[in-house]
């Protein structure tokens, strides 16, 4: 029985990059508990047991051409409480999102390595 999704794992060419995404953009914060492993990464909390991994290592996929939106590509769908405020960090980093065609509160983005993330708002 599947209870959950723990992380989502997304390969970087450039650590530095890809973390000043998602910490300087996107707010995340690294978790100092990941363990030395034969390769260099970084874990972020984004929920209570859920994380993304970036994992420092050669693309497989390099030079492979990715849909315009992302919605039409493989990705992972996190929740936000504003999508204005994201939206607004988006702008001033002139990071190009697209919304979602469904017409519900959500949008796209890529991350520096062209992984696409999903970011629906969710209202309590």
């Amino acid at each position: 029985m599947i209870t959950g999704l723990h992380h989502a794992t997304f390969i970087t060419s450039d650590l530095a990059r890809s973390r000043a995404f998602y910490e300087g953009v996107l707010g995340l914060q690294a978790d100092a508990k990941r363990p030395v492993m034969s390769f260099e990464g970084v874990w972020y909390e984004v929920g209570t047991d859920q994380q993304i991994h970036l994992m420092l290592l050669p693309d497989p996929e390099a030079g492979l051409q990715r849909p315009r939106h992302g919605g039409r590509d493989r990705h992972v769908a996190l929740v936000v409480k504003e999508l204005a405020w994201l939206m607004s960090r988006l702008d001033v980093a002139n990071i190009r999102y697209s919304v979602s065609q469904s017409g519900r509160r959500a949008l796209f983005c890529r991350d520096p390595d062209q992984n696409a993330l999903e970011f629906i708002e969710v209202v309590a």
